[in-house]
């Protein structure tokens, strides 16, 4: 059987030269390889590499920095390689995700659905963004957790067509924007990777970007200001990540979903 660096230089039609692991790869296998007429490239698999690459090529689409896809099929992705020496980059991001917030759709969701791993991401469209938000990201894990877990989330989902905003604007967003899958190096973010794309209000984006960090004063003077309400719904937009990590990783993350309940229930 083929290694997954195998696959990817199969897939380009090159010689192999050379591989290495990548980090990052908490959910899906990542490498790096080096081709025998002096190429490079990522190599990964995951949970759907063919959405995979459709999500990247609509970012790059809409003119936003994202790895060129350079081959795929059902069980492989090859992606351009990117610089990533690191650096601050919080006012080029702002730009960044302000063009990639301008890219609206018809209505919320996606094509078609995604997954975290083994925790399936349900992309069926809606007009109700409310509806939306309480059926494909909270109440979704009820059948997944303990009882008075999923009692919170029964609770808090029957409260949100009156704390969250019926028709917003249906964006384009990453999905999964943390700092591990912002490429920087410099002052220039240099790619966007691993999405998990669909249309939605533009502050799920925002409210994962600050579950793990803060963006600073220059990402926020280079994205423009917030809506009203934003401090409110900030932690309705995080329980989606918390609970996918919960899910995922297990009980370490539970103490900051509760705590993420009880800045909702504020």
């Amino acid at each position: 059987m083929k290694t997954l660096a195998e696959r990817g230089a199969a897939l380009l039609e090159r010689g192999l030269a050379l591989s290495e692991p990548v980090n990052g790869g908490n959910l899906s296998g990542l490498a790096r390889i080096a081709l025998d007429d002096g190429g490079e490239a990522i190599v990964k698999d995951g949970p759907d590499p063919l959405a995979e690459a459709g999500m990247l090529r609509v970012i790059r689409a809409a003119g936003i920095p994202a790895p060129d896809v350079l081959a795929v099929d059902t069980e492989t992705l090859v992606i351009e390689l990117l610089p990533n020496g690191g650096g601050t980059a919080e006012a080029h991001l702002g730009r960044v995700m302000a063009q990639l917030h301008a890219v609206t759709g018809e209505s919320y969701g996606w094509d078609r659905d995604y997954a975290f791993g083994a925790v399936p991401i349900g992309n069926r469209r809606s007009e109700d963004w409310p509806g939306f938000w309480a059926e494909r990201r909270l109440l979704c894990h009820c059948p997944h957790v303990d009882g008075p877990l999923a009692r919170r989330i029964e609770t808090l989902t029957a409260t949100l067509p009156s704390r969250l905003p019926e028709r917003p604007r249906p964006a384009l967003l990453h999905g999964d924007l943390w700092s591990g899958n912002i490429l920087i190096d410099g002052s220039r973010v240099t790619g966007l990777i691993d999405p998990a794309c669909y249309y939605g209000h533009v502050e799920v984006d925002l409210a994962m970007l600050s579950l793990f960090g803060r963006p600073g004063p220059a990402f926020r003077e280079a994205y423009g200001p917030t809506e009203t309400g934003w401090s409110e719904r900030r932690a309705i937009y995080q329980l989606w990540p918390a609970l996918v990590h919960l899910r995922l990783f297990g009980s370490g993350y539970r103490s900051m979903v509760d705590g993420l309940f009880d800045a909702a229930d504020r």
